[in-house]
């Protein structure tokens, strides 16, 4: 007889409620904040200890939150279907308020009215407010929450750019006088546009009065705007704290566009990173700016227009990628296309060429597989649109300096690594052999990108089609024109963030295919490394080349890499196959090309950022004081003359370089530096100095000159009545001994070496 068992399931208690306690301190330690929350007060310290005070900080980060940030996240919630995290519809949503912004800036100061800007974040808050089908976008709903390790990842490296930020900008850019004479050679450049926008639309150039503002100049409209909004000065704006919302906002967006393009965070995460260190591998020792310097760090304080554009740029193509793909409801993005489009038009000139190539590319390749291109067509007919009014009114059809020059970069290149400048020129075969090097270079640094011949299908999907575009275009301009400041390398650079992400994706791809092991892949990551190091020290060639030694030497540190290339290839190829051999180099080049900003800042090839004072030349005192003190005293139209037109120091030849005077009092000037006016740049030529030229109105210059080398009440009511000058800002150093200035004009403020006069009349 069977005898059963019977076993009783052991006994489960529920789980015990947390109490309220315990769920508040939950949610208060909640992982998914504390990594921006940690790099927000990391920023703030940093801010702090740079002398920017609690009341700016304050004020800011509210004008951020709700004038850009808030109604931006509620026309994006809007518009758009699908999910994201907070980070990426906050990202999302505060580059839309930026492009609004500046339309609804230049619409508000053009009536007299700068303030009225905030009736369309007003305007927006109300309406998501009263009207019911609109109230339910204040809850956001379900989100997907990212890993905590990528959420620290991201903090991380926003935390690194404000750390690098106080290093190279903040400790050596004070925002008083006379430190911040030291800053970087066009912040007062970038200052001056900033006070032209803050009193006038349309702007003119500030400098020279009278010559129209031919420049992509939405981002100081933007820095006006944050201006009159929060009361800051433009000083703290552009070298504090405008620029840190943007990078945040441009690394979320990079991320968020990687993953969606790779399938993967890590590989997001490395595109992430590579977008911040990318660069042609330097294999010299010594200065070399050409191969190294330009990425996202190095250009996001010396250059807001770049920044400012990169921001709107991301967006961009994250939306042309759904639509080409045909990823989600299209009605929404379309119109946020179109605004993002119309503000990139004057953010920055590279991006819309750039755009048109590309999507040029995708119809090509549409058209050739017989598949419908009316997406990518009617995208590249709203590009089309955009960039013939950036250019017939916004350049107004100027060339800015730029020019059909082939090899141009190449043969400045060749002087900067040679020394040698004069009408001689490097040879035919060293000119070519360093174009050569320099094509090799970019080809290491996006090497990754050829792992899609794993999967050949790859090449004609469309959002890869789209970034090859850039690339390409990036690249043939940098060997095609030509520009006095190589302008022209904004084109590649604008291209390298979209050019990693494919390179990190090739490489994905790559990978999975040959199935390399953990530890295959570390070695060979660490052979690169080694290669990036061992290589320029053992050949040991330092730039500029020292006298007597022979150009050729260029070459031999790209000799040796291609050698080691090449034998490490082969050998590879007997041990493990071509297939694993290809992954093996492509991980090892990745290592030397992703991070090469890196190398050559550990060789001590990279750099600082520039600084517009020589430590030998005395900086005048009292620029800031005098400057502030007319800005106060005089009324936004009234026109400034000024004796000083040359960087101090740099009088023989004038570097007409200098734009202090309308930097810091916010007004129009006559005559003060006239290098950067597009009379001047669109008839330089490649053998000269642009900014040593003289200034083209030569009645205007002696008039103006005049008056303080020669003061006469003729000379005086020349100014007023012809040109109706009203205030005299002189430099007394350059004044004449014992000049009678004064027996014409009122003297109405003196600080240090500056004297502010007042004409009669």
């Amino acid at each position: 007889m069977a005898e059963i068992i019977a076993v009783r399931p052991p006994r489960i208690d529920p789980p015990r409620r947390p109490s309220a306690g315990e769920r508040l301190g939950s949610r208060l330690l909640w992982p998914r904040w504390l990594p921006a929350a940690s790099a927000a007060v990391f920023s703030v310290a940093v801010l702090v200890a740079y002398g920017v005070s609690v009341r700016d900080i304050v004020v800011f980060c509210g004008y951020v939150a709700l004038c850009l940030g808030l109604p931006g996240v509620l026309m994006v919630r809007a518009l758009l279907g699908g999910t994201r995290s907070h980070a990426e519809e906050i990202a999302l949503g505060l580059t839309l308020g930026y492009a609004v912004e500046v339309a609804a800036y230049i619409a508000a100061r053009a009536v007299g009215a700068p303030l009225l800007v905030l009736a369309w974040p007003a305007g927006v808050v109300g309406a998501f407010l009263v009207l019911p089908r609109l109230r339910a976008h204040w809850r956001p709903g379900r989100r997907p929450r990212p890993p905590v390790w990528w959420s620290w990842s991201i903090a991380l490296v926003v935390v690194y750019l404000v750390a690098w930020s106080a290093r190279t900008v903040f400790r050596a850019t004070p925002v008083t006088w006379p430190g911040l004479a030291g800053s970087f050679q066009d912040m007062s450049y970038h200052l001056a546009l900033i006070g032209e926008l803050k009193h006038h639309v349309p702007p003119t150039l500030p400098m020279v009065a009278g010559e129209p503002l031919f420049y992509h100049w939405f981002v100081y409209a933007h820095l006006a705007a944050a201006s009159w909004i929060t009361g800051i000065e433009p000083v703290v704006l552009l070298l504090r704290l405008a620029m840190l919302p943007m990078l945040a906002a441009l690394i979320v967006l990079v991320g968020m566009l990687a993953q969606r393009m790779t399938g993967s965070r890590p590989a997001a995460l490395l595109a992430v990173l590579g977008t911040l260190f990318v660069a042609p591998p330097s294999l010299y020792l010594g200065t070399n700016g050409a191969f190294t310097w330009g990425g996202v760090p190095d250009l996001l304080w010396t250059s807001p227009t770049q920044t400012f554009g990169s921001l709107l740029f991301v967006p961009v193509v994250l939306f042309l990628t759904d639509l080409l793909g045909r990823r989600g409801p299209a009605r929404g993005r379309w119109p946020l296309l179109g605004v993002l489009l119309l503000a990139l038009s004057g953010a920055k000139a590279t991006y819309l060429p750039l755009l048109g190539a590309g999507l040029g590319l995708v119809v090509a390749v549409q058209v050739v597989r017989r598949r419908s291109p009316w997406a990518a067509v009617a995208a590249l007919g709203m590009t089309a649109v955009c960039f013939g009014y950036a250019q017939l009114v916004l350049f107004g059809h100027t060339r800015q300096g730029m020019l059909v020059e082939p090899l141009y970069s190449i043969r400045t290149t060749w002087e900067e690594q040679t020394g040698l400048i004069g009408p001689a020129g490097p040879s035919a075969p060293v000119l070519y052999g360093i174009a050569a090097v320099l094509a090799l270079c970019w080809g290491v640094a996006w090497s990754g990108a050829f792992g899609l011949l794993a999967r050949p299908r790859l090449l004609v999907r469309p959002d890869l089609v789209l970034i090859l575009g850039f690339g390409a275009a990036g690249l043939g301009t940098l060997f095609l024109l030509g520009h006095p400041t190589r302008s022209q390398l904004f084109f590649v650079w604008g291209a390298g963030p979209y050019m990693v992400i494919v390179a990190v994706h090739g490489l994905v791809v790559l990978l999975r295919r040959a199935r390399l092991s953990r530890r295959t892949m570390v070695t060979a990551a660490g052979g690169g490394m080694l290669a990036a190091y061992l290589i320029p020290v053992i050949c040991g060639v330092r730039v500029p080349l020292s006298p007597g030694r022979q150009d050729v030497a260029l070459f031999l540190p790209y000799v040796v890499f291609v050698a080691v290339a090449l034998v490490a290839a082969a050998a590879l190829c007997l041990a493990r196959g071509r297939v694993r051999a290809w992954a093996v180099m492509s991980v090892a080049l990745a290592a030397v090309g992703l991070p090469a900003d890196v190398h050559a800042r550990v060789l001590a090839v990279g750099r600082d950022v520039p600084t517009a004072a020589d430590p030998g030349v005395a900086v005048p005192q009292g620029t800031m004081t005098a400057a502030r003190w007319l800005r106060a005293n005089s009324d936004p139209d009234d026109l400034v003359a000024t004796n000083a037109h040359c960087l101090w120091g740099q009088d023989e030849p004038c570097d007409s370089r200098h734009f202090w005077v309308s930097a810091l009092s916010e007004r129009r000037v006559l005559v003060e530096g006239w290098a950067y006016a597009p009379k001047n740049l669109d008839t330089w030529l490649p053998g000269e100095q642009p900014f040593e030229r003289p200034f083209w109105d030569t009645a205007r210059i002696q008039a103006n000159d005049a008056v303080f080398t020669a003061p006469s009440a003729a000379a005086v009511r020349g100014l007023r009545d012809r040109y109706g000058v009203r205030w005299l800002f002189a430099d007394e150093r350059l004044l004449p001994p014992g000049s009678a200035l004064g027996e014409f004009a009122s003297l109405r403020f003196r600080s240090g070496e500056y004297a502010v006069y007042r004409i009669p009349g």
